[in-house]
């Protein structure tokens, strides 16, 4: 599909559903800065694959991404079906399958579930037009995350200032979240429409997503930024150049604690310290409305082998050495000055914002 957002980073769907319909087709984004690659996942373990590795990441597009693959696997689980009775089974277990390589990320869980509650609602129907049901949903996914991130970005772009600096940490824009982006996304949206800011952008340790991926969207279209270490964040702040903090965010909990990317909540704390608003940007699917507090997310576990060697010609550490390596990090709602929905901005007490949004 035609992708809306920034002038710079457009014309490349991060995700998309292959012309032959037999498989997704996602930019690797293992690959950059240095490459651009476009990869096909055909089968259950190459999109498990695939959203493990990171090669597709970012909340929202991993449920595009998921509502695709869904589609996928219920193209090849059905062929040769008489009726859907015969393809509930082996494609629930390919969605329990997909569903677990990423625990945290709530829309990934969000979009396999819409596509299975698709399925469930056009049962009674012939197989054909069950598929094609799916077909329309999973673009639909697609077509409405483009739409929220537009939302988003011209909400939160609302909240700065001509002039402003900028800090963010991983990477929500366009490869991550599709459009202009969830936490990224305002600062395209702002320099699209003629406000001067400068985004100092975290590294974003081990995987490097800040620097391999947000500089490199905001370089492209043309924003200025500057790249900075993790550990940098607290003398940029306190150097007066920091007016606002923006980031995404994977997962929130209905009282405001939000998962997001390893160091966020350090950036958050550092944002109090130095009184500058900290905004966590993300989609109403990223809302877990079963999740009460921050304490109840399960917070992923990688490699350590990501610490120790991924990105060295070299070790930097023996092989003995232990490695504690979390993929994300809960930040207190008391820490958040805003949230940044399609639906609006929210503000505590966040126990009631939050659950405004999903009054009828």
């Amino acid at each position: 599909m035609e992708q809306e957002g920034s002038k710079g980073v457009v014309g490349i769907d991060a995700v998309e559903l292959a012309k032959d319909e037999g498989a997704v087709v996602i930019i690797d984004q293992t690959k950059l800065p240095n490459s651009l690659e476009h990869i096909r996942l055909e089968t259950p373990e190459q999109m498990y694959d695939a959203i493990l590795h990171l090669k597709v990441r970012g909340a929202p597009a991993i449920g595009v991404c998921a509502g695709y693959c869904y589609y996928v696997c219920a193209r090849q689980d059905s062929a040769g079906a008489k009726s859907w009775a015969d393809v509930r089974e082996p494609l629930r277990a390919h969605k329990e399958y997909l569903n677990g390589s990423r625990p945290t990320a709530v829309n990934l869980s969000w979009a396999l579930d819409r596509m299975e509650a698709c399925a469930e609602a056009h049962a009674s129907e012939p197989v054909a037009d069950v598929l094609a049901a799916l077909g329309r949903e999973c673009r639909a996914i697609h077509e409405e995350d483009v739409r929220m991130s537009a939302a988003i970005s011209e909400l939160g772009a609302s909240l700065l200032h001509d002039g402003d600096g900028v800090l963010t940490h991983c990477n929500a824009g366009p490869l991550a979240c599709l459009g202009y982006g969830t936490g990224q996304g305002p600062l395209f949206f702002a320099h699209d429409h003629g406000k001067e800011i400068h985004v100092f952008a975290d590294e974003t340790r081990p995987l490097l997503q800040g620097a391999r991926l947000t500089s490199y969207e905001l370089s492209r279209a043309g924003v200025d930024v500057t790249l900075i270490c993790d550990n940098m964040a607290s003398i940029v702040m306190r150097n007066g150049w920091v007016q606002a903090c923006m980031v995404g965010c994977d997962r929130v909990a209905m009282n405001g604690d939000v998962a997001n990317k390893i160091g966020t909540s350090g950036v958050a704390i550092l944002a109090k310290h130095y009184g500058i608003p900290f905004y966590v940007l993300g989609p109403t699917s990223t809302i877990d409305r079963a999740c009460a507090t921050g304490d109840d997310i399960t917070i992923e576990l990688r490699d350590p082998d990501e610490i120790k060697t991924m990105w060295y010609a070299e070790p930097k550490a023996l092989p003995e050495v232990k490695c504690y390596n979390p993929s994300f990090d809960v930040t207190d709602h008391e820490l958040v000055s805003a949230i940044v929905t399609e639906k609006g901005i929210c503000r505590a007490p966040y126990t009631e914002s939050l659950a405004a949004l999903f009054e009828e």
